[in-house]
């Protein structure tokens, strides 16, 4: 751990957190660890299993019972995802990414027992590795000691166009009215929630992407990750 570089990103949807943690994760040769890919797969194991989503018990029974694995996509698994999933062997990158796991990923993250084993898992993951973790509670509760802690966030009509426009690429017929309404809604659990709220703690960086590109926002993470480390 003590030779370890662990970047703890938070923040809401849509605030470009995926996509610029695994590009930073790219240029610094870093894991990047989704950890919102893990409530997924939680929702995704009671779908499958017909398990109603609001019975915590019986989806930590499940969770306990399998193995949660992720990676970098290798050469074959360049085809647009951030990062490869696994649960017990099985490559399910994709299966966790539907409309239906993502309003089940809300319910199940709400369970505190549920959090509390992904958060182990979370940090087994991490343990002896550079890693960039994103999520809503990476900062005070995954990676507490994070070497650096940032929030990025983004106006609400920014990040709402953003999300209307992946769903769109998707093939989910929505309305931008809709996509904004439920991205209101999901700050609102987000930050109301009882067991570790989406908040920004003291440490940490606050970077607004409204107006920043990508690059940008990648650029200015990765010079200040090698100031840090003395790599300039």
């Amino acid at each position: 751990m003590a030779d370890s570089f662990h970047i703890a990103i938070d923040g809401p949807v849509a605030a470009g957190k995926g996509t610029i943690s695994r590009l930073v994760a790219d240029r610094l040769g870093y894991l990047y660890v989704d950890t919102g890919a893990m409530y997924r797969v939680v929702a995704l194991l009671g779908l499958r299993n017909e398990v109603p989503l609001e019975n915590e018990a019986k989806l930590v029974e499940l969770l306990q019972k399998t193995e949660i694995d992720m990676r970098n996509p290798n050469e074959g698994e360049k085809d647009g995802r951030l990062t490869t999933v696994l649960i017990n062997g099985e490559d399910v990158s994709w299966a966790i990414r539907t409309e239906q796991v993502s309003k089940g990923a809300s319910i199940v993250a709400a369970h505190p027992e549920v959090r509390r084993v992904l958060v182990e898992k979370q940090q087994i993951i991490a343990r002896q590795k550079d890693v960039v973790m994103e999520g809503r509670d990476i900062t005070y509760r995954v990676l507490p000691d994070a070497q650096m802690k940032i929030y990025l966030t983004a106006g609400d009509t920014v990040r709402a166009k953003r999300r209307h426009v992946q769903l769109l690429t998707k093939g989910t017929d929505i309305s931008f009215e809709e996509v904004y309404t439920q991205l209101l809604q999901r700050d609102q659990q987000d930050m109301s929630r009882s067991t570790d709220p989406l908040k920004i703690v003291p440490d940490a960086w606050l970077i607004d992407t409204s107006d920043l590109s990508i690059e940008q926002v990648v650029e200015v993470i990765v010079g200040k990750v090698r100031v840090v480390r003395g790599q300039v």
